[in-house]
């Protein structure tokens, strides 16, 4: 099995800097596709790969809901973000982008409902 690396700190930097531009285009309202109109999206995390080329960017809809339809409207808007991000960001080139789901949320979750020993949701 392969060691993962730790992130540098440019990468983690630059991930951070392109969590607020993407998080700042989302609380503006800036994208007009469909599956995003009204929804509340939280920028987890970005993850840069270590040549900066790529940035992994991690969300959820607030109540986790749609997240599929939502992943879609991302990627049709990543062609806009991608540009706000190359505006924003001083890079020598602008990253390429994917967004994926947070699943961190439902595995704090179930770890807490673990513990305090219920199996379903908490009312």
């Amino acid at each position: 099995m392969a060691q993962q690396r730790q992130p540098g700190q440019r990468q983690l930097r630059v991930g951070e800097e392109v969590r607020h531009v993407v998080a700042q285009l989302f609380l503006r309202g800036d994208l007009h596709d469909p599956a995003l109109a009204g929804r509340a999206i939280t920028v987890s995390e970005v993850r840069m790969a270590s040549d900066l080329t790529h940035a992994t960017i991690y969300v959820l809809p607030l109540g986790g809901e749609n997240v599929d339809e939502v992943l879609k409207g991302l990627e049709r808007a990543a062609p806009f973000i991608r540009g706000e991000i190359g505006r924003n960001v001083r890079l020598r080139l602008t990253p390429t982008i994917s967004f994926r789901e947070d699943k961190g949320f439902d595995h704090a979750d179930r770890i807490d409902r673990l513990l305090k020993g219920t199996h379903g949701p908490t009312s």
